[in-house]
C-alpha cells in the first residue's frame, strides 16, 4: 500500500519531513518490492518505526516505509528460548505476545514505544552492569538489501556480519525480522530511594557491579540522587506490585501531569525551576515493590523532551557528573529535567556504544519548548573529554571524523555499508554525517526527493 506522504514528525519534534511516497508493507516481499521500485526511480528509502529517535536517523525524504503492519511473532524456538519477530513489532506488545511462552527480554529501557528494529538499530539499552543493550540479544535477522534481495544473517549464515548488522543504524538494509535470545519470565524487586548525591557517586561503580540493575536520577539544583535498584527474582516469586491507584498517582498525576505543568511554568519563569526541582526531590523515589520485569523496567513518559546521551568508560562517570554539576552552577542555568545515569556491560557489536568496554551512560534532557543548544553543547564537551560515545538515536554534534576515532571497527562497518548499499539507497543526511559518504553517492543526502528535513 502506498500514498503521497504527509508531513512526518518524530516524537520529540526535532525532525520533520514530507516523504515523496509512503508505503506500508505487510510482508517481507512487499518490502522487497518497495526497495526495488525506489532504487529503480533513483529514490532513497528508509524504514520508520515509532519515531522515538531524537536524531534524523529515520528521516525519509524519498520513500518512507512504515513498518507498523509488519508486526507479531513469526516463529518460536522453544528449546533455545528464541523468538523471531517481525521488524515493526512494538516493544510494549512483547509482554502479551510472550506470556503464552513464559519468556521475557533480558533487559529493557524505560521507554517501550519503539519498534524492535528501531530500538536495536540505534543501540537502545536499559541499565545493568552485567547486561548489554537489546541488540546484544539478537541471534539472527533478515535484511532487504539495496538490490531488493533477502540477506539472512545468523550464527550459521553470514555469521561474520552479525556484529555489524545487529546494530546497523539502518545503513545496511531494511530489517524485516529479528530473532532474539530470551529467557524465562522473571520478576524484579525495585527499591527506589533518595540518597545524598555525593554518596551515590562514591558508590556508583560498586553498585553497578553488585546490583543486577542500578540507575539514578539527579535533579539539578538539589543535593539528592534518586536511586533505583532492581533485583532479579524467579518468575514464581511472590509479587508485591504497586497498587493501581498509587501507581496512577505517582506515575501519571505526579510524574507526568504535574511535572508537565511545572516544566511549562519553568519555561515562562526560569527562576521557579530550583523550587520545582526541590519539590520533585521531596515527592519522588521512595518505593519498594516486586512485579513482572516489563512492569518494573518501563515507565510511562508523556512529557515531551529532547535528550542527549553519551556512553563513557564506566569509571569516568562520577567525575563527569561532578563536572556537569559544577558547570550548571557556574553558568547559572535553570534546568528542570533530571540527569539520568545508567550502566551496561561491554559487548562486541561494531557500532555499539559499549563495544569493547564496560560503560556508564549520562543522559541530559530539556523540556521540548526550551532550547537545548547551549546546555547540550557544554555538557557534550565534558562527556567527550571523558571518552564518551554518543547514542545514535539521541542528539549530538559529532560527524564521521570524530566517530571514527571512537570505534575500532568503524572503517570495517562503512566498508560493509558500501558493499551492501553502493548507491546509497538507504542513506540520508544523518547517516552521511555520522558515517561519511561513499564515493559516487549523491551530495545532497535527499536521494533525489524534493523534500525537506529540519531541526526545530
Amino acid at each position: 500500500m502506498s500514498a503521497t506522504g504527509a508531513t512526518w514528525r518524530n516524537w520529540a519534534r526535532t525532525e520533520k519531513v514530507r516523504p515523496l511516497r509512503v508505503e506500508r508493507p505487510t510482508s517481507a516481499g512487499a518490502v522487497q518490492r518497495a526497495v526495488q521500485a525506489a532504487a529503480h526511480s533513483g529514490l532513497g528509502v528508509k524504514a520508520v518505526g515509532a519515531g522515538h529517535s531524537f536524531t534524523g536517523i529515520a528521516v525519509a525524504p524519498g520513500v518512507q516505509l512504515d513498518l507498523t503492519d509488519l508486526s507479531g511473532i513469526i516463529d518460536v524456538d522453544h528449546a533455545r528460548a528464541r523468538v523471531t519477530f517481525a521488524a515493526g513489532t512494538r516493544l510494549h506488545r512483547l509482554p502479551a505476545l510472550l506470556k503464552p511462552y513464559g519468556l521475557a527480554l533480558t533487559n529493557m529501557g524505560d521507554i517501550d514505544r519503539q519498534s524492535i528494529a528501531g530500538a536495536t538499530s540505534t543501540g537502545t539499552h536499559g541499565t545493568g552492569g552485567r547486561f548489554g543493550g537489546i541488540a546484544t540479544q539478537i541471534r539472527a535477522l533478515t535484511l532487504v538489501t539495496a538490490d531488493g534481495e533477502l540477506l539472512r544473517v545468523s550464527e550459521t549464515e553470514n555469521a561474520e556480519l552479525l556484529p555489524a548488522a545487529a546494530l546497523g543504524l539502518g545503513a545496511l538494509g531494511i530489517i524485516v525480522d529479528v530473532t532474539l535470545q530470551l529467557e524465562p519470565a522473571y520478576l524484579l524487586q525495585a527499591v527506589e530511594r533518595p540518597e545524598p548525591l555525593d554518596a551515590v557517586l562514591e558508590s556508583y561503580l560498586e553498585r553497578c557491579s553488585d546490583s543486577d540493575h542500578f540507575e539514578f536520577y539527579w535533579f539539578p539544583h538539589t543535593a539528592t540522587g534518586l536511586t533505583k535498584t532492581n533485583t532479579r527474582l524467579p518468575g514464581d516469586a511472590e509479587r508485591r506490585p504497586l497498587g493501581r491507584f498509587g501507581r496512577w498517582v505517582d506515575d501519571e498525576v505526579i510524574a507526568n501531569g504535574a511535572y508537565r505543568a511545572l516544566c511549562a511554568v519553568g519555561t515562562l519563569a526560569p527562576a521557579s525551576v530550583p523550587a520545582t526541582a526541590r519539590l520533585a526531590e521531596r515527592v519522588s523515589g521512595n518505593r519498594d515493590f516486586t512485579d513482572h520485569s516489563p512492569s518494573v523496567f518501563v515507565t510511562n513518559r508523556t512529557v515531551r523532551f529532547r535528550e542527549m546521551e553519551y556512553a563513557l568508560p564506566r569509571a569516568e562517570i562520577p567525575a563527569a557528573v561532578r563536572e556537569i554539576r559544577a558547570l550548571i552552577e557556574s553558568r547559572g542555568w535553570r534546568i528542570s529535567f533530571p540527569i539520568e545515569v545508567r550502566a551496561a556491560a561491554a559487548d562486541d557489536l561494531w557500532l555499539s556504544t559499549a563495544t569493547g568496554r564496560e560503560s556508564g551512560y549520562i543522559a541530559v534532557h530539556r523540556y521540548y519548548r526550551e532550547d537545548p543548544t547551549e546546555y547540550f553543547a557544554a555538557v557534550e564537551q565534558i562527556l567527550r573529554e571523558h571518552g564518551g560515545r554518543p547514542h545514535w538515536g539521541k542528539l549530538h554534534t559529532l560527524g564521521s571524523d570524530e566517530l571514527r576515532t571512537l570505534y575500532p571497527r568503524f572503517d570495517e562497518f562503512t566498508a560493509l555499508r558500501d558493499r551492501l548499499d553502493p548507491t546509497g539507497v538507504f542513506a540520508n543526511r544523518y547517516l552521511h554525517r555520522v558515517l561519511g559518504r561513499a564515493p559516487g553517492r549523491p551530495s545532497s543526502g535527499d536521494n533525489g526527493a524534493n523534500a525537506t528535513a529540519a531541526h526545530k
